[in-house]
């Protein structure tokens, strides 16, 4: 193993790893060390810092480092229309909605923006217009991948696997000096309100009730106490008849008091009946 230029002691992970669980509940296990040691040994390096305990003291006393602190050890893995049976399900429920008032959805995990505007797009299809009567809440405990979203810019790399036909309805194809890039349309970005929020802050900025909730790919870096607190209280923030989309590889039968599988990770809030 070649040689590190900081030392980092299972003390300085251990101290990481209680920092990020206690401000972000995120759970690092013991194989994540090489990878917390080359994304935060660069923030030691930008900052001037000879040790991991000078950093993770600096990162404790100044907000904007905290931040970048945060944002450094949040993985941001995503697609447009990733996990697509999810858009279809989506769909055919956005297709039955008669009611006046706007169907509500919170995209709880926006990264980098792909699945708000995956959402987005869905409604559009749905309705057959460019003004649905949906808003979207796209939020993110990342502050740098939100702002990524809000610009809605993307690499023509990122959106190829799109349909010709969606490419040109929702997409704008950069020329000259943006050649190779693709912005969404600004109608798409009118349907989605963009805000920082973290999971395990004491309030949220959002206010329910939502039609649909998506929780996707988050909650596995959560343990199960504290995907089942925030389940807790997910409920009153989705109608009855709301649906609650999950990750592929999530499952949330140790919250069955709060919410019951539909199948094919979507759920529905669980009917506690009078005995």
């Amino acid at each position: 193993m070649p040689e590190r230029e900081f030392e980092f002691s299972s003390r300085d992970f251990e101290r990481v790893r209680e920092l990020i669980y206690k401000h972000a509940g995120i759970s690092l296990s013991p194989i994540k060390q090489d990878m917390v040691y080359s994304r935060l040994a660069r923030r030691l390096r930008a900052r001037g810092d000879r040790t991991f305990a000078e950093y993770l003291d600096r990162a404790q006393r100044e907000p904007d480092e905290w931040e970048t602190f945060v944002n450094s050890l949040t993985t941001n893995l995503t697609s447009f229309f990733r996990e697509a049976h999810h858009f279809d399900i989506l769909a055919e429920r956005l297709k039955k909605h008669v009611s006046r008032t706007p169907f509500r959805i919170w995209c709880s995990a926006a990264s980098t923006g792909e699945e708000p505007y995956s959402l987005a797009i869905t409604a559009c299809e749905a309705f057959n217009t460019l003004t649905p009567p949906v808003q979207i809440v796209a939020t993110d405990i990342d502050t740098n991948v939100l702002a990524t979203a809000q610009r809605g810019v993307y690499g023509m790399d990122r959106v190829e696997r799109l349909s010709r036909e969606r490419m040109q309805r929702f997409f704008l194809k950069g020329t000259g000096s943006q050649e190779g890039q693709a912005r969404v349309r600004p109608e798409l970005q009118r349907l989605i309100e963009f805000k920082r929020i973290n999971l395990l802050d004491k309030s949220w900025a959002v206010q329910g009730p939502f039609d649909a909730m998506f929780c996707r790919n988050v909650m596995i870096y959560f343990d199960k106490p504290t995907q089942h607190a925030i389940l807790e209280r997910f409920v009153p923030l989705l109608k009855p008849d709301g649906l609650l989309f999950a990750g592929h590889s999530e499952s949330f039968l140790h919250a069955a008091d709060l919410f019951r599988s539909l199948g094919r990770t979507v759920y529905e809030r669980t009917v506690v009946r009078a005995r």
